[in-house]
């Protein structure tokens, strides 16, 4: 069974944290293989000395809904400060930081560049570079597996979305990632410990570690969603429902002017790889059309080891724009900024197949793998 870095720590008797004001950057997605949150683990030590916690987007709960800016507040088990990095500032101050010594981050990162948590801790790595405060990342496996897909990010999109260019999928954990992040974007690289999971390697799936998922954020409930996610996030740059407020978030696609059986039957006639479409009906409680009645498709992956994702729900966003042209809408910004580009939007609208839209990006990915070779951590 997968070891995950928390609990290698906590073997060591948290040597590394002694003696030390502890800063901790972390939700209760992080878990040990028995379910323990890495914020238990520290609050309940004698050997640790926590002084300061820091939450990402969603919030130090993992409660709060995306987008919704998240106050400061304070602990009330241990009466240490939670600080936002989803309030007024994405970025720690050196307030924030001044009652510490050192700064540990554990969260479970899904893979894919548009989750927010690599990029909060890319800011986090950035400040204590500036200030020499020593960061210590605790490494867990990426849910999605070793797989490098997509677009990369142009350099004029830099958002909490995507701060640099990788792709979407980049198949490293969030210690590879950080390292990677550390040595080639951060003007003043930052100590960085890594704590690497024990009994990983790099070609397992998910429930190969025998670890549990629990959600990292309200709207990744299941291992499933994350599967999803790296194309289906690109719903939510059009004014399609992407399922907020339903119990499928990113599994499923629809709005009230859909014939989600004509959908699912023109979709499956595509014979995309690992995947088939159902005709689905859903009223969401919240976000896009809460409370109307919409109709879709949801999708189900059939092969994992076929399915690809960026693929299959470019083919969704495309057939819809080509079938409800007077209907559908965009979001122009997010899209571009979640794709990486303004040239998928406008292939989308000129009709292009999705394959076209999708040329060089083997090429780009290769080239990715490449880069990324010097950080990775497990075979």
């Amino acid at each position: 069974m997968v070891i995950p870095g928390s609990e290698v720590l906590a073997q060591q008797n948290f040597k590394l944290l002694h003696g030390k004001a502890v800063g901790l950057m972390t939700n209760p997605g992080a878990v040990t293989r028995t379910l323990r949150s890495t914020y238990d683990l520290f609050a309940a030590s004698d050997e640790v000395h926590l002084s300061g916690l820091y939450g990402p987007e969603h919030g130090f709960s993992a409660s709060v809904q995306d987008g919704q800016k998240v106050e400061s507040s304070v602990d009330a088990r241990t009466g240490v400060p939670i600080h936002s990095l989803y309030g007024a500032t994405m970025r720690p101050t050196p307030e924030m930081l001044a009652d510490i010594d050192v700064m540990v981050c554990d969260i479970q990162d899904i893979g894919v560049r548009y989750y927010t948590f690599l990029w909060t801790i890319s800011h986090i790595i950035e400040v204590c570079g500036e200030l020499n405060i020593p960061v210590i990342l605790l490494d867990r496996p990426n849910p999605i597996g070793d797989t490098v897909s997509g677009f990369g990010l142009d350099s004029d999109i830099s958002t909490l979305v995507g701060r640099y260019d990788i792709p979407i999928q980049h198949g490293m954990t969030l210690a590879e990632m950080t390292a990677y992040l550390n040595q080639n974007h951060n003007e003043n690289p930052c100590d960085l410990t890594v704590i690497p999971c024990e009994n990983y390697q790099r070609g397992m799936s998910w429930e190969a570690t025998g670890l549990h998922f629990v959600p990292p954020s309200p709207n990744m409930p299941h291992l499933v969603t994350a599967r999803h996610y790296a194309g289906s996030c690109l719903i939510e740059g059009t004014g399609l429902s992407e399922g907020r407020g339903t119990t499928l978030p990113f599994e499923i696609v629809g709005a009230p002017y859909i014939d989600g059986d004509a959908l699912a039957q023109e979709l499956n006639a595509l014979d995309l790889s690992g995947v088939r479409f159902r005709p689905h009906a859903f009223q969401p409680n919240m976000s896009k059309y809460a409370g109307e009645s919409c109709s879709g498709v949801q999708a189900h992956i059939s092969d994992l080891s076929e399915f690809r994702p960026i693929e299959t729900w470019l083919h969704v966003i495309s057939t819809i724009r080509r079938n409800y042209p007077d209907q559908f809408e965009w979001k122009e910004k997010h899209f571009d900024r979640l794709i990486g580009n303004v040239r998928v939007r406008q292939a989308i609208d000129a009709g292009e197949r999705v394959a076209e839209m999708m040329a060089g990006c083997d090429d780009y990915c290769a080239d990715f793998q490449q880069k990324r070779k010097p950080y990775l951590l497990y075979d």
